[in-house]
């Protein structure tokens, strides 16, 4: 099928791309994994200084802001896999856990959606609405809505789920289901640093359409050379998983090294 609901067929991608589906037909089976550390000192003395000027910026908006630009400079990481056929996604969902507030550790996953041009204010501002709008205890937004009328009715969750599987190989999903799956995205991102813990390399599911995964852990300190001599500087840890079968190993080192690059330099995302 050419056309989905959330991406168009890429029909002119290189054979070896074209056939890798065939020979890892499984998202889990064509997981690479790497740790990206971000020096920290930049996007801390970014954030202070929009501070002083009267706005708050947040890490997450930080990360999303450039990871945005380098997906609009290398459109490949916008590429998803279904049915072993390569798509154009065109859209930019990102889908992000929020704890719900107080002490319940009750979470709620959702997404945020972006256009290729908004400034790192904008993701700011979307962001902050998105946050506010799923930690309230006593809402549930369309996603947990949808998960709580299956599981309303014994075993609806079982035959519902198969069928949402069976119409998104075929890409017959609807619009409405798609908006709702926290599994449709252009990215899904988790930031493990608000709750204390190290970053972790998350699978990217089976179903829907996720090609990336990064996970936000910790500061570290990292060793490095300066000078001739090994000194340690803070880095945010991110633990990126990404699916091999969009674009080459070198196009993914290319467009993250771009990445670090607006993360050394933040105000380039203004």
């Amino acid at each position: 099928m050419s056309f989905r609901a959330d991406g168009k067929r890429v029909k002119d991608a290189d054979p070896m791309y074209t056939v890798a589906p065939y020979i890892m037909d499984k998202r889990y089976d064509a997981m690479n994994m790497i740790t990206v550390d971000i020096p920290i000192e930049p996007i801390h003395d970014y954030i202070n200084q929009k501070r002083n000027e009267g706005k708050r910026i947040s890490h997450l908006a930080v990360i999303i802001a450039a990871y945005l630009k380098i997906v609009k400079e290398y459109p490949m990481l916008n590429y998803f896999i279904v049915n072993k056929r390569i798509y154009q996604r065109n859209e930019f969902p990102v889908a992000m856990v929020v704890l719900k507030a107080g002490d319940s550790h009750e979470s709620t996953m959702s997404k945020a959606y972006f256009e290729m041009d908004d400034n790192i204010f904008e993701v700011n501002d979307k962001i902050n609405s998105y946050i506010e709008s799923n930690r309230k205890v006593e809402n549930s937004n369309s996603t947990d809505k949808m998960i709580k009328f299956l599981l309303s009715v014994p075993g609806l969750v079982s035959v519902g789920v198969k069928l949402f599987k069976f119409l998104d190989r075929h890409g017959l999903l609807p619009k409405a289901i798609i908006d709702l799956s926290p599994f449709h995205s252009g990215l899904t991102i988790t930031n493990l640093a608000s709750i204390r813990t190290n970053h972790i390399y998350h699978h990217i599911y089976e179903f829907g359409t996720t090609s990336v995964f990064i996970s936000i852990g910790n500061t570290r300190e990292v060793p490095k050379r300066k000078n001739g001599e090994i000194v340690f500087e803070k880095c945010m840890p991110l633990g990126v998983v990404m699916d091999e079968r969009i674009c080459s190993g070198s196009y993914f080192a290319v467009a993250f090294r771009k990445f670090r690059s607006y993360l050394a330099n933040p105000e380039t995302l203004e």
